[in-house]
This record gives structure tokens, C-alpha cells and sequence, in this order.
């Protein structure tokens, strides 16, 4: 069933309204992903699950009612997000599930980030099945949950790459696929050093410093369009797709923040509108990033709805 599909649309909100009655919709166990499925699974409220290890899922946020009953009745007792938004840690409270936040890029993350992800996830598969997320499951969380199999002895970096193209991660990112190539198994007395106590919820940057990383990623999009749609010359580290996802994650951050509540909702509507064009951007880029045309057409959009947002709202 295709996400954002009629279908799979019914399946979550009929699983939601089954939750508000009362009732328990996956009353019976689900069954976990198995590291050798070839295909990524979908249930509701849960998209593009991919095991990297037995009882350790990657996959989207969950959505939703229907999506925390999913994880529960996989038995899932920890779940740990690197996307940058706020997990729903009410929700996963209800229903007995703790929650890991450690956010990460779309370029990649240090050795720190990847030592504390390594340790949260082995000190939580203690408890039970793992679930590690991003936004969509595609590319950052499988990049975290792969590099962590390595560390963790239970995959190759060869079966770690293999299986984030079973998620879906964009060639693209190299700076994730790096991540999992060159990492090595841990020795358990270096997980140990890592402390511990990791945060349910790790904070956004504030509002003004989001906006000047926006700003920076638009002007790197700007770059990327004069060199074709290519990393420019000047900075061959850029990944097109990249930039535009992390410009569409600054704006989608900030639309439930406090800046956002200060102002009438037109304010709100107008960044989400704006994410959701950064997120057309991101999308075509990794579908066909020879079609300049269109491209250049959707860059002009973002750059005519930021404008817009500044003439109104900015102070």
C-alpha cells in the first residue's frame, strides 16, 4: 500500500478512529521486519520499515495514533529519532515506549553523534526491538542505522551499504553511505565510555538562527543551480538534494515553535508552505536532476515565498 495513497489514507484514519473509540486495532502481535526482507514494509501509520538487524528497524515517524500502536504491537520498546523535529513523546508514553532523540544531517554526523547512536541503540536493544527514524525512513535514519550495525558487529559495511538501497537512501547522499562504509566494530569498553542518559527531546536551534542556516542553505541552492545543478567547483562537498532537504527541515521545524504561536496563523501557513516547497525541490532533484527548467522553477518559488514571508512577517 503506496504512502499518501486513498488507500493507505483510509487504512491510517480508520486505525486512528479505532484508537479514539477505544479500541485496539493491532489487538494482535505484528511481526517485525527480517533483516533478509528485500522490500521495505509499510503498516499503518509506519512507512518504509527496513530491518538492519534482528529486532532493529529503520524507518519513517511514525503517524500519529495509528502509528504508535504499530510500533507497540511489534513490541518495540525504545524508539530513537534522528530526524531534527520533535518527536511525539506523549504519544510513545501512552503507550509504554521510551523515546531517544539524536538528530543527525543529511550530510552525515561525526564520531561523536555516531558513538552515542551506537550506544543508545545497543543499551536499548537490551529492553527490546529498536525502531530508528527520520522523517521518511529513506535516508538518514537508514544511514544512522546502518553505520550503527557495523559498530555494532552485526553487519558488514558492504550488507550495511546494501541494505540502506533496500530503504530507498538517494545516491546522493554520500555523505551518509560514507558514513556507513567506513565505519568499524566497536569494542564494548568504548561504547561504555559514551555516556549515557540520552534526551527524550532535543531542542531546535532558535528561530533567528534557523532563518541564517536557511539563508546559508538557500545560497548553496543558488550556487548549485549556476553549476547546472551540480556541487559548484568552489565547493565540491555540496549534495544538491541535500541542501534542499536541510532548507525544507529549517522551515517545517519552526512551523509548531514559538515564533509560529506568537503570530497569527497566516505565519505558520506560510512556512509550511515554503517547507513544502523546499520539499518539492529535494524530491526532484533526486528523481531528475538533468531537468534544469524545472528545477530553476521550483528554486524561483522557494526564493519568491521566502521573499514574501520576509515582507510580511520579518521584524
Amino acid at each position: 500500500m503506496r504512502r499518501g495513497s486513498p488507500l493507505a489514507a483510509l487504512a491510517l484514519s480508520a486505525a486512528a478512529m479505532l484508537v479514539a473509540c477505544g479500541a485496539d486495532p493491532l489487538r494482535t502481535a505484528v511481526a517485525l521486519p527480517a533483516p533478509g526482507e528485500g522490500a521495505p514494509r509499510d503498516s499503518p501509520g509506519i512507512h518504509n520499515a527496513v530491518a538492519y538487524h534482528e529486532g532493529f528497524v529503520s524507518g519513517s515517524v511514525p503517524e500519529g495514533d495509528a502509528g504508535f500502536e504499530t510500533l507497540r504491537a511489534m513490541g518495540v520498546r525504545t524508539v530513537i529519532s534522528v530526524d531534527g523535529a520533535e518527536p511525539d513523546v506523549e504519544r510513545a508514553r501512552a503507550r509504554g515506549i521510551r523515546y531517544v532523540h539524536l538528530p543527525i544531517g543529511y550530510d552525515g554526523f561525526d564520531a561523536a553523534r555516531r558513538m552515542e547512536l551506537v550506544r543508545a541503540v545497543r543499551d536499548a536493544m537490551r529492553d527490546g526491538p529498536v525502531y530508528l527514524h527520520c522523517h521518511h525512513g529513506k535516508h538518514r535514519s537508514a544511514g544512522a542505522a546502518a553505520t550503527v550495525a557495523v559498530a555494532l558487529g552485526w553487519l558488514s559495511p558492504e550488507a550495511s551499504v546494501a541494505r540502506m538501497k533496500v530503504s530507498g537512501t538517494a545516491p546522493g547522499y554520500a555523505g551518509l553511505y560514507a558514513c556507513a562504509a567506513r565505519s568499524v566494530p566497536e569494542a564494548q569498553a568504548a561504547i561504555d565510555a559514551v555516556p549515557a542518559g540520552f534526551p527524550e527531546v532535543t531542542p531546535p536551534a532558535g528561530f533567528v538562527r534557523a532563518m541564517v542556516e536557511a539563508d546559508d542553505a538557500l545560497e548553496h541552492l543558488k550556487a548549485i543551480e549556476r553549476a547546472g545543478w551540480a556541487p559548484p567547483a568552489d565547493h565540491p562537498d555540496l549534495v544538491p538534494a541535500a541542501e534542499a532537504g536541510r532548507l525544507a527541515d529549517l522551515l517545517r521545524l519552526h512551523v509548531d515553535g514559538d515564533r509560529a504561536r506568537a503570530k497569527p496563523a497566516a505565519f505558520a501557513a506560510m512556512l509550511a508552505s515554503n517547507a513544502a516547497d523546499a520539499q518539492r525541490l529535494e524530491d526532484a532533484l533526486l528523481a531528475d536532476p538533468r531537468d534544469a527548467a524545472m528545477l530553476g522553477a521550483q528554486l524561483a518559488r522557494i526564493q519568491a515565498g521566502c521573499k514574501e514571508c520576509h515582507v510580511k512577517w520579518r521584524d
